[in-house]
């Protein structure tokens, strides 16, 4: 779990004094990744304070966060300074959160980052990291994974090392969000929480924090009877309970199908979820249907045909992607998951979409 969290607005501007007493030395840096988004906004950057050898990293995040990205920035942060920083700071959404983690723990471990996809192949504690989030809804901020796409798979460094030792958690850095990547970042967790509940690995911890997140997402994208700064609110804390529900459990069958799609086809991952999601009325039969409604309340339109010009073998790729992810249809489906999840189910289900 996450040892520290500070949330409430303006609690972003709190970070240099949290993050202080970590530096090592005067050689050893915080080296901040941020979403490029904020390249020249100057409410954001003017509010992050460089001292010595500090350096700001600006990032794309047109692309989900690739293995080789991960490898690229960890060389060019140890060949441009003397000692190991001091620590790693992600300010972004999901893909932003997820290089820093990856990146935190790539700097204390040898080899490539894609030879630790996989569930707790890190045997080295990261160094000191820390999560501002400025979108809600991915749990990236809270959970033990971090997902990349290597050259093989679409799978996260899973491990008890990969969780932030800080969030900061400021739903003011959210306004200015447009509305499609609102939802569909929303949708993340209202999709983990519907995994998460309906799974066979559900305790009552998960259960505890997936029934919160839920009733949070029904108020904002259902009831939706909030002021905007409510609404900010409620969706930040809905993330870090469908975090925290899905860190004790597991997700299903939609993410796994999403992975498939997001490494054929570089789908971005809140898209992948409801494009898969919205053809899983099999699996998840309420959920679907009140994904539907709340579809239809905000004038979403799901993309359609991605897979429709694909041949055999692209299929097959992303079928094999999918079915690599063995927790996740355990969790969806029990033990016997692959009398259920075959190879012509999947490939009929990503026909529709």
């Amino acid at each position: 779990m996450v040892s520290r969290v500070v949330f409430g607005r303006g609690s972003f501007n709190q970070l240099s004094e949290i993050i202080a007493p970590k530096r090592l030395n005067v050689n050893a840096p915080f080296i901040y990744l941020v979403d490029d988004v904020f390249k020249g906004n100057t409410w954001l950057i003017s509010r992050i304070s460089l001292a010595y050898d500090d350096q700001l990293i600006f990032i794309s995040v047109d692309e989900e966060p690739k293995t080789s990205q991960v490898d690229e920035l960890v060389e060019q942060i140890i060949l441009s300074h003397i000692d190991r920083p001091s620590g790693v700071i992600g300010i972004g959404g999901g893909t932003i959160l997820d290089l820093a983690k990856a990146v935190s723990i790539m700097l204390t471990n040898p080899g490539e980052s894609k030879n630790y996809q996989g569930w707790d192949l890190v045997k080295t504690p990261a160094i000191y990291h820390v999560g501002v989030p400025t979108i809600s809804g991915t749990g990236a901020e809270v959970s033990r994974t971090t997902v990349l796409t290597g050259p093989e798979r679409k799978l996260g460094i899973n491990s008890d090392y990969t969780p932030f030792d800080q969030v900061i958690l400021d739903p003011e850095l959210t306004k200015g969000v447009p509305k499609d990547q609102w939802f569909y970042t929303g949708m993340d967790c209202y999709i983990h929480c519907v995994e998460s509940l309906n799974g066979t690995f559900l305790n009552a911890f998960s259960k505890s924090y997936g029934e919160k997140a839920y009733d949070l997402c029904v108020e904002i994208f259902v009831d939706g009877n909030y002021t905007q700064e409510e609404m900010q609110d409620k969706l930040m804390m809905a993330s870090w309970h469908g975090g925290m529900s899905i860190a004790y459990s597991q997700v299903g069958v939609a993410h796994a199908l999403s992975y498939g799609l997001g490494y054929l086809l570089g789908t971005k991952h809140g898209v992948g979820n409801c494009i898969v999601f919205d053809h899983l009325e099999e699996f998840y039969p309420e959920g679907v249907a009140l994904f539907k409604k709340m579809k239809d309340i905000h004038g979403i339109k799901i993309p359609q045909g991605i897979c429709s010009q694909l041949e055999d073998y692209q299929f097959d790729i992303m079928i094999d992607v999918a079915l690599g992810l063995e927790p996740l249809w355990e969790n969806a489906l029990g033990k016997n998951w692959k009398q259920t999840a075959t190879r012509e189910k999947l490939r009929s289900i990503y026909a529709k979409m």
